[in-house]
């Protein structure tokens, strides 16, 4: 399942402008249903962290990079 999350969050991403960003429940429920996407969440978070140390992405929260994830985030492409 954490490739299918993966693949969702760069899916999503692409299709946005590079400078946007998306959230994780986003990813979520685009691979849920809508009653069932919270339990999918530790799934994204995994993806995440794998994108995040494969410098594929980059988070933030509230305008401010984030090095690791911790509470509340959103992602973004990396520009590098």
């Amino acid at each position: 399942m954490t490739a299918d999350a993966r693949n969702t969050i760069l899916k999503l991403l692409a299709a946005r402008r590079p400078d946007e960003t998306i959230c994780p429940s986003e990813a979520a429920r685009a691979m849920a249903s809508p009653e069932s996407w919270r339990s999918d969440m530790p799934t994204i978070h995994a993806a995440v962290d794998r994108l995040l140390a494969e410098g594929l992405v980059e988070l933030s929260w509230k305008g401010q990079p984030l090095a690791a994830r911790t509470g509340p985030y959103r992602i973004r492409r990396s520009n590098s």
